[in-house]
């Protein structure tokens, strides 16, 4: 069902049939047809009132977020995020040789971008994952026995969490509810 806020269209449509009978009217003279239509004195208090209309919240949809996390260290990264994190690459991109890096990196539901590039983020962000299976995420990561973490399962009020930070001092926690 049609709306005044779809007075335009309308009014598009509305010259479209009249021209088919023959009879030419304005774009203008359409809209203030339309507006006389709809109970309003002429286009310019309906447009108003358009204008006036709030956006209808299922007009909103707001997708993930992909965290940009800053790193100075393509080695120290990758052991992090893919071997001890078990994240997966899914692409990376330089400018040229011997340039910055920025790339994607996966795991489950979770992407992140990872860029050595100095505007795109500042070391020490933090990331708040929500997630299932944390206990048997928080024995993967003890498993794997790397050598500079070994991240603690917490209670919390909210949930249970495993916090980790990078080596470039970006702190992740998982938290499950």
């Amino acid at each position: 069902m049609r709306t005044f806020n779809d007075a335009k269209a309308i009014a598009k449509s509305l010259r479209q049939a009249l021209q088919q009978k023959n009879i030419e009217i304005s774009h203008s003279e359409g809209l203030e047809l339309v507006a006389a239509g709809f109970g309003f004195d002429n286009w310019n208090v309906l447009a108003a009132k358009i204008a006036d209309e709030p956006v209808a919240k299922q007009d909103i949809s707001i997708g993930a977020a992909n965290p940009i996390l800053r790193i100075f260290d393509v080695a120290k990264a990758r052991e992090f995020y893919l071997d001890f994190l078990g994240f997966t690459l899914d692409w990376e991109h330089r400018f040229g040789d011997n340039f910055p890096l920025y790339c994607q990196i996966s795991r489950s539901g979770l992407t992140l971008h990872l860029s050595e590039h100095s505007g795109d983020a500042s070391p020490g962000a933090r990331v708040f994952v929500r997630m299932t299976g944390i206990e048997a995420f928080h024995k993967e990561l003890h498993s794997k026995n790397y050598r500079f973490m070994k991240p603690g399962l917490e209670e919390a009020p909210w949930g249970r969490e495993v916090t980790v930070t990078d080596p470039f001092s970006n702190r992740i926690t998982f938290c499950e509810s």
